[in-house]
């Protein structure tokens, strides 16, 4: 019996949002809302995500030891995540400057801080979290050795989820380990050498040629499609009004990993992943916004 349903390894940044008529271009300089601090960082996101849902959660993460760190660490235990693995200090808190335009899309810009300084000694001292947790999730905005790290001390029947925000070419070793790689569009092309041609499906065959184990191609407004090597299957995505995207992605790979731990298929965790992300999108900000496994049941959302 594990102790947690899930275990994010990742980052935890001090989102900084300002709302934007348009994003300005080279030289110029545009006015915008209010600025708002959120808690964030795709880590954190991830955690907080699978928390409101009902997951039995941990975070391994660095923050500073200063008002962001301390606002971070409030927002996971308001949340129900467990941040026993939380590290304190060695640099400032992440922050995450973001415009959002009247669309709901969104343009981010990232200082690690104290996420670059989680490092693979830091995993080797937390194996007993590896170890309680039946699926761990990571992303790319921690050293990627340190990711490798996860790979490498990953407990038999520990199942490993990839994001690879922000994208870049991965060592076989963590392709291996995926089961499922979750990629946009821009991710695919970047982890495939920009390789790509055809159909999403053409995508997800050539990922899988890669290494892992499974792939989750998300596809915005046309859903996503799973692919293992027993086949691949669309999964329709959820019609509703979006207000904002920040965090949307984290939310989805949150309850796609954390469904996954419970005992589901790749294309019924997608599917419900699906759902999370679409409720996530209807509200502003990232972890404030996430759902609950309520709010989940009831969305009134359409299916295309």
């Amino acid at each position: 019996m594990y102790d947690y349903d899930l275990l994010v390894v990742g980052s935890a940044n001090a989102d900084l949002v300002v709302g934007v008529e348009r994003r300005p271009g080279a030289g110029e300089t545009v006015l915008g809302s209010d600025l708002a601090l959120h808690p964030g960082g795709k880590g954190a996101n991830q955690a907080v995500a699978a928390a409101r849902l009902g997951a039995r959660t941990a975070l391994l993460a660095r923050v500073g030891d200063d008002a962001h760190g301390r606002l971070l660490l409030d927002s996971q235990r308001d949340a129900g995540v467990d941040t026993v693995g939380v590290l304190v200090g060695g640099a400032p808190t992440g922050v995450a400057l973001i415009t959002v335009d009247p669309s709901g899309d969104n343009s981010i810009v990232v200082s690690p801080g104290a996420n670059g300084r989680l490092a693979p000694e830091d995993i080797r001292s937390a194996l007993s979290l590896l170890h309680a947790s039946s699926v761990v999730s990571a992303q790319l905005e921690i050293p990627l050795e340190t990711v490798v790290e996860v790979a490498r001390n990953l407990p038999d029947g520990t199942r490993f989820v990839l994001n690879p925000s922000p994208p870049r070419p991965l060592p076989d070793e963590l392709l291996a380990a995926c089961d499922p790689l979750i990629v946009n569009e821009h991710e695919a092309r970047v982890i495939a050498g920009g390789d790509l041609t055809g159909s999403p499906e053409d995508w997800a065959r050539a990922l899988l040629a890669l290494g892992p184990r499974s792939v989750v191609v998300t596809l915005g407004a046309e859903g996503a499609l799973v692919a293992s090597a027993e086949g691949s299957v669309r999964v329709p995505s959820v019609k509703v009004e979006a207000v904002d995207t920040t965090g949307a992605g984290d939310a989805f790979t949150a309850a796609l990993a954390w469904k996954l731990g419970t005992g589901a298929e790749l294309a019924e965790a997608a599917a419900y992943a699906a759902r999370v992300g679409a409720a996530a999108v209807t509200k502003a900000g990232a972890q404030v916004s996430f759902p609950t496994a309520e709010e989940v049941a009831s969305l009134r959302g359409e299916s295309r």
